[in-house]
């Protein structure tokens, strides 16, 4: 298991990324965190505090989008619309939630998808 290293061959292609591309890429990974957990887009999206439920999957969702994608921590709070160390946070505790075999399954199939999502993003630019 272990913590995976950021996929810069992703991020090469998703490039430069101002405020309103971080914006399109996290609402992109909030619609497949919904649609792969089955859990609401706009409480996920909902600001200040959640349920455990659907705030463990959007530190998830924070996790892939900076190691799958690469983008910083900052990036990753102001497209989820949370604090750069909210984002720290929730990486380090899904990173040591990983040595459980069930729950890195699901943020390993959680990665591919991602990463499918985002492959021919280079293309279409």
């Amino acid at each position: 298991m272990g913590q995976s290293a950021p996929n810069h061959h992703l991020r090469e292609k998703i490039g430069q990324v101002n405020d309103e591309r971080v914006t399109d890429i996290c609402d992109c990974v909030l619609d497949i965190l919904s649609v792969l957990f089955n859990v609401s887009g706009r409480d996920l999206r909902q600001p200040g505090r959640s349920s455990t439920s659907v705030a463990r999957v959007r530190q998830i969702g924070m996790y892939v989008t900076h190691v799958t994608l690469g983008l910083s921590m900052a990036e990753v709070g102001r497209g989820f619309g949370r604090d750069r160390t909210t984002v720290m946070h929730a990486c380090h505790l899904i990173e040591d939630m990983r040595d459980d075999p069930e729950f890195d399954q699901i943020v390993r199939m959680t990665e591919r998808i991602t990463a499918i999502a985002f492959r021919h993003l280079g293309a279409a630019q």
